[in-house]
């Protein structure tokens, strides 16, 4: 199942450049085809070389979730609809260089947070500590407390930029911030029982990296 998944996602990313190439408004949905099978391709990879343990054909994140397909396929729908509607909104060839860079942008951040984690990098909020779990300060980590999440933030809602589709722009970006304010509570509250005061100091000091999203709070 592992090398099927990774087949089709290089038959997509195949099909990307392909339509890539042309001319058409199906030009950027080829980026986007690029993007997304490029996105969930180097989650395994990275996943392997960081933290063999913990992989699984989940770690392809193509079934991260019934409403990340739902999100997915809405966009899809919104852009085939919009380029039979009004076709001259899929040929704003800046702004959707403009979502491309977000997403190169938010893909980067993402797999530097995993390498620079390592071992404690997982997919799954870990509710134990192991031996080996130490708290990561440095590198982007210097720069947000969740850089894997803001790289994933700015990712989703550059694909939907990229796309020029409005409507999912929107959507996007209020459903990805919902989500990562209430994973980043959750993940938080396990972080500072694994590292006490440590974690406290660095949560003081370091943003959590997403807009309005300051974390759990903490009652002294």
């Amino acid at each position: 199942q592992i090398a099927v998944r990774a087949c089709f996602l290089g038959f997509a990313f195949g099909c990307g450049l392909l339509l890539s190439a042309g001319r058409s408004a199906w030009r950027h949905f080829g980026w986007y085809m690029c993007s997304l099978s490029l996105f969930h391709y180097s989650e395994y990879l990275v996943t392997a070389i960081n933290n063999p343990r913990s992989l699984s054909l989940d770690s392809f994140l193509l079934n991260h979730s019934f409403e990340y397909n739902l999100a997915a396929l809405s966009s899809w729908v919104e852009f085939t609809l919009e380029k039979l509607l009004f076709p001259e909104l899929k040929q704003i060839t800046w702004l959707s260089t403009v979502g491309l860079l977000m997403v190169i942008f938010g893909d980067c951040l993402r797999k530097a947070a995993m390498l620079t984690a390592g071992s404690n990098f997982n997919h799954i909020v870990q509710n134990e500590k192991s031996d080996t779990h130490t708290l990561v300060t440095s590198g982007v980590y210097g720069w947000f407390r969740h850089p894997s999440y803001v790289g994933w933030f700015y990712w989703s809602i550059g694909t939907q930029v990229l796309l020029c589709n409005p409507i999912c722009v929107v959507g996007y970006a209020l459903a990805s911030w919902r989500f990562f304010r209430e994973r980043i509570e959750e993940e938080e509250i396990t972080l500072i029982h694994f590292f006490g005061e440590e974690y406290l100091e660095y949560k003081r000091k370091v943003p959590s990296g997403l807009p309005f999203i300051k974390g759990v709070k903490v009652e002294l």
